[in-house]
């Protein structure tokens, strides 16, 4: 089979790169390609970022891109793209942008007429949701919710009126906050929780809220959740029963994952 030659990166381009979300072998070959070619790699996290590209044995220079120096950082980066630079924007895990640093340099290259190219691969929201069981033909990615009480009520109040698959994002300290809120707003409806997505103890839990706050109050979950909130029409799935504590799945060994959600 002839080896088709690949078309060198474009000059002045910004990429977006998505990286793994915990299986290194998720990784793409159009990604290792861009980072391998790119003159720098902005990072959210430049040592998590450098561990990656380690792994992969690529050496590029880093440049930091993360919540708190974006407005500067973004500057800059256009400044390297208008002098003909290749950037790849890279964030902890998954795709830059969703939930992550991203959006506001994508908005400035945009308005400084420079190109923005998406390197795409894993994430998060679309692995959980292919997976949950529940409707993939219309979702609403919610993210984040806010992480004061009334500002999350009101949130979930105005959702419930959203057709289709409601996405959260969760970490393990509000997850318990999180269903009992879902109990007040959805008690009826089907809920997922996806956890530890493409790790080893990658895990599924299925139920009305009710149901899984039980198996929370016998198990203590780690790692980020993708919560999925079916839509009101939605037909119902089996749900996760509680295990009794003598079948309880093995702890987590504490080993720190290269990428989260």
């Amino acid at each position: 089979m002839d080896t088709v030659a690949l078309p060198p990166l474009m000059p002045g381009t910004l990429y977006l790169v998505a990286t793994p979300i915990g299986n290194l072998e998720d990784i793409t070959l159009r990604a290792l390609r861009v980072l391998r070619e790119c003159d720098v790699v902005a990072a959210e996290d430049t040592r998590r970022s450098g561990q990656l590209l380690k792994h992969f044995g690529i050496s590029r220079p880093l440049l930091s891109y993360f919540q708190f120096n974006e407005a500067r950082r973004s500057e800059e980066i256009i400044e390297r793209l208008r002098h003909g630079a290749k950037v790849a924007l890279v964030t902890d895990a998954g795709s830059p942008g969703i939930s992550d640093p991203g959006e506001r340099v994508v908005k400035a290259a945009i308005a400084a007429g420079l190109r923005v190219e998406s390197v795409v691969g894993p994430c998060a929201l679309v692995g959980a949701l292919t997976a949950s069981g529940l409707p993939t033909d219309e979702f609403h990615f919610v993210g984040f919710l806010p992480h004061k009480s009334g500002q999350r009520r009101n949130r979930l109040a105005a959702l419930q009126s959203v057709p289709g698959t409601l996405v959260f994002y969760e970490s393990p300290y509000r997850i318990e906050k999180l269903l009992g809120e879902l109990a007040e707003a959805y008690p009826t409806r089907d809920v997922v929780l996806a956890r530890e997505l493409t790790k080893k103890f990658e895990e599924f839990l299925r139920g009305k809220p009710a149901d899984l706050q039980a198996i929370t109050a016998k198990r203590s979950l780690k790692g980020e959740f993708v919560v999925l909130v079916a839509g009101a029409d939605a037909t119902a799935i089996p749900r996760t029963k509680a295990p009794p504590p003598d079948e309880e799945p093995e702890a987590e060994d504490g080993e720190e994952p290269l990428a989260g959600v």
